[in-house]
């Protein structure tokens, strides 16, 4: 099947169990405690979000893995690019999955990587505290040095997602410390090294604390725009005071349409070359955040296919190398943000990929 667009799907590599996630939570904790627990907070509201096809599965476990492969390839997915967790001092985490695909050599998927330089914190990912779990460093040069031949394995890997003959690495937070640029620098020095033709950077943004521009000024070669709360800079004064008033007297989460809020997820600025749009089937924070997270209601695979295919209109003249839509995500059931198949819409979201990038 010939494609108009090369979509690439986040990956969350976290339905697993850790020592730290033990610590944290409670033994044998993964993401799916969370899902699980869910519950509808407001008349219409999609809660508990159960999976089907797949199941509540373990990634561990390589016929998932590999399940989870076929099925992307079937819709048009063009590969997986996973989180990657690196704090500084070499501290890894939810790394296993990775791993083991890289070397079992299966699935035979092509994938890359984007790297959360993020500190965690209880309350993004389930606890009702704001305390820091773990929080993401950047040590040096030596700390960059290590990372880089670490994750260089995956590089020199066939299956890796390349643009414009190099390896794509994507860096979630570019903003977050002076040190990024300093991370890239030798990041870029170390690939001609290794016989690389060097890393192509994405960046990413929210369109919200940062613009393009600012993040292209950091040394990365493109921009990967979410976009996920552009509505909120466009709300009336009415919304804003409807939402507050809903928190306040109803405890309920913030709670707006998917239907007006995807209007804001792309940009005419995603026709640039070195800007990569993002779709987004929805979100629903409550699994984590209950009465504090954000819920984008009624979202429907024909309401998708609407803006997959607009996303598709962005890309599909430019370059061939540069048609790239990231899609957010492949397996966020938490954030409900995933393509999986569940109980209510089964293959239909997958279904809306296909039907909008196919030739």
């Amino acid at each position: 099947m010939k494609k108009k667009a090369r979509v690439i799907a986040f990956y969350l590599p976290q339905f697993h169990p850790i020592p730290e996630n033990d610590k944290w939570w409670g033994k044998g904790f993964t993401e799916w405690k969370n899902v699980g627990k869910a519950k509808a907070l407001f008349k219409g509201h999609y809660q508990p979000r159960v999976p089907t096809d797949l199941g509540y599965y373990d990634l561990r476990v390589p016929e998932t893995r590999e399940a989870q492969a076929d099925m992307a390839k079937e819709y048009g997915i063009e590969g997986f690019c996973y989180w990657h967790y690196w704090f500084g001092n070499g501290k890894r985490l939810i790394e296993r999955p990775f791993n083991e695909v890289l070397s079992s050599g299966s699935p035979d998927f092509p994938f890359c990587l984007s790297w959360a330089n993020e500190t965690w914190k209880g309350f993004d990912h389930g606890l009702t505290n704001r305390n820091v779990l773990i929080e993401q460093s950047y040590p040096g040069i030596d700390d960059y040095t290590a990372h880089f031949y670490a994750v260089l394995p995956a590089f020199k890997d066939s299956r890796y997602i390349k643009v414009d003959g190099k390896p794509l690495f994507m860096i979630y937070l570019p903003l977050a410390n002076p040190e990024v640029l300093v991370f890239i620098k030798c990041w870029r020095e170390l690939a001609k090294i290794n016989g690389l033709d060097g890393i192509y950077f994405v960046g990413q943004t929210n369109g919200i604390a940062y613009n393009a521009t600012q993040i292209l000024e950091t040394g990365v070669d493109a921009v990967n725009a979410t976009r996920l709360i552009a509505y909120f800079s466009k709300r009336s004064t009415l919304q804003k005071i409807k939402g507050r008033l809903n928190k306040l007297l109803r405890s309920m989460p913030l709670v707006y349409s998917y239907k007006e809020t995807s209007k804001y997820f792309l940009h005419e600025e995603d026709r640039n070359e070195n800007m990569f749009p993002s779709i987004i089937p929805g979100w629903d924070h409550t699994p984590r955040s209950g009465r504090e997270g954000l819920v984008m209601t009624d979202s429907t695979p024909e309401l998708f296919e609407d803006h997959v295919k607009r996303a598709v209109s962005l890309v599909e003249n430019k370059e061939p190398d540069h048609r790239i839509i990231f899609l957010k995500s492949w397996n966020e059931w938490a954030e409900g943000n995933y393509v999986e198949p569940d109980m209510k819409w089964g293959l239909k979201y997958l279904e809306a990929i296909k039907n909008s990038i196919k030739k």
